[in-house]
């Protein structure tokens, strides 16, 4: 009888224990969400939690966040998340509520219907600048002569460190910022038979971090230099050129010239070889044998007729 009793006292002790763990206000209460962890790699910033299994039952869950402004200037405020308020899924991008380089709450509580789960929140605060930074995607080809890098586009917080060089010994190694990824960028011009290597890290101005640099990835132009021909061949020309383009263009005065003022010539039975000045000249002595001549001439033709 006394164990009976005993036995009958625990077992309503239990039940007095456990209905106020199930039952607030006649309402069951929900498990609250366990196991909180922040993942964050390149500023995307995913918080997770462990699902609540109620059979046949869907839960959904809402997530709410508080920054140090909030914190400390407006009583505690804690604000739902832009994306996860409600959600079905075990994990939410709070990667657009993470604003500022601060440190940050987080918790989250299940609801089905009308019944609700206390909160549970993360156990270390998060802050953005523990955001794990992965050496860049790079894809190098190459223009003719010309290389070319395409570098991932991790969004427009992140800047591009990008070194290349010739692979050569001795050869000095460049560096060119690259402001956004997603777009192709010229680097160099590149020589006949040469190899060139490129590499890359991020960089994050708002936390002042970058990361490793990428593997150096190897590009290599195919082909020799110009045969000495070909560059004879070009000299050559060139040199013509120099000539040619002068003396067409003094050839091509020279036509409109004589065409649009063209200059008259006296033929040569007209031009006069002496002086006038010596044909007045001429003495009366000189001109009277010449006249004498000419009248004996005429007279021995009247003879003889």
């Amino acid at each position: 009888m006394i164990l009976e009793e005993i036995s009958t006292s625990l077992i309503i002790w239990f039940l007095y224990a456990l209905i106020p763990s199930l039952f607030t206000d006649g309402v069951a209460v929900l498990p609250a969400p366990q196991d909180l962890s922040v993942h964050s790699t390149n500023m995307k910033h995913l918080l997770t939690w462990s699902p609540v299994i109620v059979p046949e039952e869907t839960i959904h869950y809402s997530v709410e966040y508080q920054g140090e402004y909030e914190s400390l200037y407006l009583s505690h405020l804690w604000i739902p998340s832009h994306w996860c308020s409600p959600t079905k899924s075990t994990e939410c991008d709070i990667t657009d509520d993470i604003t500022a380089t601060v440190w940050y709450n987080l918790r989250v509580r299940a609801t089905l219907g009308s019944q609700t789960s206390a909160w549970s929140t993360l156990e270390h605060p998060f802050n953005r600048n523990s955001t794990i930074l992965t050496p860049p995607k790079i894809e190098v080809t190459k223009d003719g002569f010309h290389m070319v890098i395409l570098l991932e586009d991790l969004g427009p917080q992140f800047e591009f460190y990008v070194a290349y060089w010739k692979s050569e010994p001795g050869t000095k190694e460049h560096v060119k910022v690259v402001k956004s990824g997603g777009i192709p960028v010229h680097l160099e011009t590149m020589e006949p038979a040469a190899r060139y290597c490129v590499k890359a890290q991020t960089f994050v101005k708002t936390i002042e971090r970058h990361s490793a640099f990428s593997q150096a990835e190897c590009i290599e132009v195919q082909g020799e230099a110009l045969p000495l021909a070909l560059a004879l061949f070009g000299f050559v020309g060139f040199m013509l050129l120099l000539v040619v383009v002068p003396l067409s263009i003094w050839k091509m005065g020279q036509v409109l010239r004589y065409s649009c003022c063209p200059s008259v010539v006296l033929p040569d039975t007209l031009k006069i070889t002496n002086s006038p000045q010596k044909l007045i000249s001429c003495r009366r002595e000189e001109v009277e044998p010449c006249a004498m001549s000419v009248l004996s001439s005429e007279e021995f033709l009247r003879a003889w007729i």
